[in-house]
Order: structure tokens, then sequence, then C-alpha cells
């Protein structure tokens, strides 16, 4: 049998105002998983946040702030879904079949994965009290199957909450970034982890999507850490 995953990629940090999440960190595939696809697929956006994980790092190094970033790729188990989501283990995305997923129920990994890695959140929230909650993506700049060119550099999701995200547009568009208001899609419509960990705690949050060819190289990642870390001091002053 093979060893049990971890839960989470853990950072450690002594900031206890700021918590990081970066739900789509990594395109690991468990040895005991076969996904039945070109494993050149694990280095597209419908296997990982490209960029997403090295921002977080860079941010969290940056910051002295704790995060938390999963370890598993979405295309084993979406963590940035509700456990009941039909599209929790997916059985395509953008228009690829992932056919060693088409006969499986989500029962087991929902139960290997979804469950530990959101246990691992609510516990460290639970031990130590976020005044703000960050969660960090990437999109990609046009699907494959339908829709036209994102033109975004950044977007700020958010659902019922507000409060972070009417400081973080306008600040962001006032850098001169084109800024997504709940673009390239709405956090009304998909903003699991945040809905659960920090609006169901009353915690301040905000989802930020960075487009993906932004931040491919590491001359992109240090760009964009540093402006989300100067977003973050804003945010940590005003929340």
């Amino acid at each position: 049998m093979s060893a049990p995953e971890p839960p989470a990629e853990w950072i450690d940090g002594p900031a206890d105002d700021l918590l990081l999440l970066c739900d789509h960190a990594s395109s690991h595939v468990p040895a005991d998983i076969d996904l039945g696809i070109d494993p050149r697929l694990l280095d597209l956006h419908i296997a990982i946040d490209i960029g997403a994980a090295d921002v977080t790092r860079g941010l969290a190094a940056r910051l002295g702030a704790p995060a938390i970033l999963g370890t598993v790729s979405r295309l084993v188990l979406d963590l940035h879904r509700e456990p009941d989501h039909p599209n929790l283990v997916p059985k395509s995305s953008d228009g690829h079949v992932i056919p060693g997923n088409l006969p499986i129920g989500t029962e087991d990994r929902l139960l290997r994965f979804h469950l530990p890695y959101h246990d691992f959140i609510a516990a460290r929230i639970a031990a130590v009290r976020p005044a703000l909650i960050l969660s960090i993506h990437s999109f990609t700049p046009r699907l494959e199957q339908g829709g036209g060119d994102r033109p975004w550099e950044v977007g700020v999701l958010y659902n019922q909450d507000e409060r972070a995200a009417r400081i973080a547009v306008p600040w962001l568009a006032a850098r001169g970034l084109v800024t997504g208001d709940n673009e390239p899609y709405s956090g009304k419509l998909l903003n699991a982890t945040l809905n659960r960990h920090a609006e169901a705690n009353g915690i301040p949050s905000i989802a930020i999507e960075i487009r993906n060819d932004l931040i491919r190289d590491p001359a992109g990642v240090a760009r964009w850490t540093g402006v989300l870390a100067d977003l973050a001091g804003v945010l940590r002053g005003a929340l």
C-alpha cells in the first residue's frame, strides 16, 4: 500500500493576521491513480494553476505569512469545489476527456484528498484566526473550448463579503493593471474554499486570479509577488 498523501503543503510564518491559500498549486498525480491521459496535459491549466504556487511561496516569504497549498492535481480532485459538486472529480476539462475518471465515483477521493485538505485549513483557522485570507489562483488567457480572449491581467473574486474586494479592485486598477471585478468568472458562483473558511467565519477574503502568461517565468513571479505584497499591506491596514 502506498503512503498516504500529505493533506497540504504547509509554510509556517510568524504573521498571525494573514493566511495564504493556493488550492491548485500542484499537478501531482499519485502513483496508484491512472488518469489515462497524455502526461503533457499535466503542464496545462486544466491540471494546475500555472505560476500560482510560486507566487504564493514568494508572498509567504516576503510577508512572513503562513500558507497552505494543495498537493494534488485538480484532475485527480478539485480542492476548490464543494463535496457534492458534479466536477469534483472531473470527467473532462476544457475539451480533454479524463478516461481514468469516467468509471469512478467521488467518495474515495473525497475522503483521501478533499476532506483532509479542508480539515487542515479549518484546524489552522481554529488555532490562529487570521484577520484576512488571500487565495491565489491563475487563469488561462483563452480556453481551448469556446469563449473569447480574457483581457484582464488580474481578477478579484468574492461572494457576499465585499470588504476586501472593494479595496483591492480600485487599488489594482489605479496601478494601471487591467483588473476584473469578479472576472474572468464570478466568485458568487465559484468560491467554495473561501465560502467555507472565510465567509462562514466572518473573515474578510478575496481570491486573486492572475493571468497565467504573466507568471510563467521568475521575472513575472517576482513582479506579481511584489504587487500582491503591496496589496496585502494595504488590506491589512484597512481591514
